[in-house]
């Protein structure tokens, strides 16, 4: 398999639109906050008008990890960073309550302060909501059932972004879109996007919506880091054909490289990541002795790279706790140069480019 550069190096970025708006201040910190930061970046949503920040808060530890009270003030400073984009799903905190992460949501957008005017907020569904045969997957009652139900718990009338958590090959497309396009005609899901699925899904999804005269998928969760890059070699060019914003998901790799071998913290410390970071201790201790020459910490590096690949949206950051969302801010502020991008493709290697030249010719 050829090596090859990482596709900000190979890659033109005449498809990606970015624009600098300064956030309203709402409050004193708010107001520091802007002096400290200065502007900040918003892009389109895919080939959407929807503007959304560079990055996006992903909400899975809210609840598990992350006490209702923390969770707030999380949510509280990523508005006043500027950060407009939510991520939850409807199965997130289910082993401690049903919904709990989306009721968390839901509590915190009814305090009012137009905390939901300012969020665009994205939600899935598609897994196990109840032990009844359509309590789960892509069924159309399913996918109408787990619409309300979402919407009941978050206490909006709307999601900015409902998406598919996982493809299910049982489901037609025909039944999928049907489903979707009468919730959009409802005003209760505004656009329609995907997660986990595969660049022949991606584009099997939208050429049905495109016949049935619907906008399709806008945006595709994928694993995207340095150390998972095998999206580079089918859905990356797929979803820039057709205009479909990538949102990474795990961009540290689970901790992996947000300086893992500095310490145990978190999920860095269970048996699992310890067993990863054995296994990939050599390439973890490249990639932080680069990191100390660039004097920038792991995880911002890590996540300036995924900012990189004009295919990519926003990366969804998961902070549990306020330190480690003010950290995050500087990946925005870091700008790898070719040499630093093929540094890095040396240190984790991927594909080399897309298919099928990567393999064959």
């Amino acid at each position: 398999m050829r090596r090859g550069p990482h596709p900000a190096r190979s890659a033109g970025l005449s498809g990606t639109r970015f624009f600098r708006i300064l956030p309203a201040p709402r409050t004193a910190a708010a107001r520091a906050i802007d002096q400290e930061i200065g502007e900040l970046e918003y892009t389109n949503l895919g080939r959407t008008a929807l503007k959304v920040s560079r990055l996006c808060l992903g909400t899975m530890n809210f609840g598990p990890h992350t006490s209702e009270d923390d969770a707030f003030a999380v949510m509280d400073r990523a508005l006043e960073l500027g950060i407009n984009f939510f991520d939850t799903a409807n199965v997130y905190g289910n082993r401690i309550e049903p919904g709990l992460t989306e009721s968390i949501l839901g509590r915190w957008f009814a305090q009012g302060g137009e905390r939901r005017e300012r969020v665009i907020l994205g939600s899935k569904v598609y897994g196990d909501m109840g032990a009844w045969p359509n309590q789960s997957r892509l069924s159309a009652l399913h996918i109408r059932m787990s619409c309300e139900a979402s919407l009941r718990r978050l206490q909006t009338d709307y999601l900015d972004l409902f998406q598919m958590h996982h493809v299910w090959r049982e489901a037609p497309w025909e039944e999928v879109f049907q489903a979707l396009e009468i919730l959009v005609q409802q005003g209760k899901v505004l656009y329609v996007g995907s997660s986990n699925f595969a660049a022949w899904n991606v584009v099997q999804a939208n050429e049905v919506a495109q016949r049935r005269h619907f906008l399709g998928l806008v945006s595709e969760q994928s694993l995207y880091n340095l150390l998972a890059r095998d999206i580079e070699l089918e859905m990356v060019p797929a979803c820039r054909n057709y205009g479909v914003g990538i949102l990474p998901w795990s961009p540290l790799s689970g901790g992996l490289l947000a300086g893992a071998l500095e310490g145990a913290e978190g999920r860095r410390g269970t048996p699992n990541v310890t067993s990863r970071i054995e296994a990939q201790r050599e390439q973890l201790t490249a990639w932080e002795g680069l990191c100390r020459e660039l004097g920038e910490e792991p995880a911002n590096v890590a996540i300036a790279w995924t900012l990189a690949n004009p295919a990519v949206t926003a990366p969804i950051v998961g902070p549990r706790t306020l330190q480690q969302l003010d950290g995050i801010q500087r990946a925005l502020e870091i700008d790898l140069s070719a040499e630093v991008l093929g540094k890095l493709d040396e240190i984790f290697p991927g594909p080399g480019d897309q298919a099928p030249e990567a393999y064959a010719w």
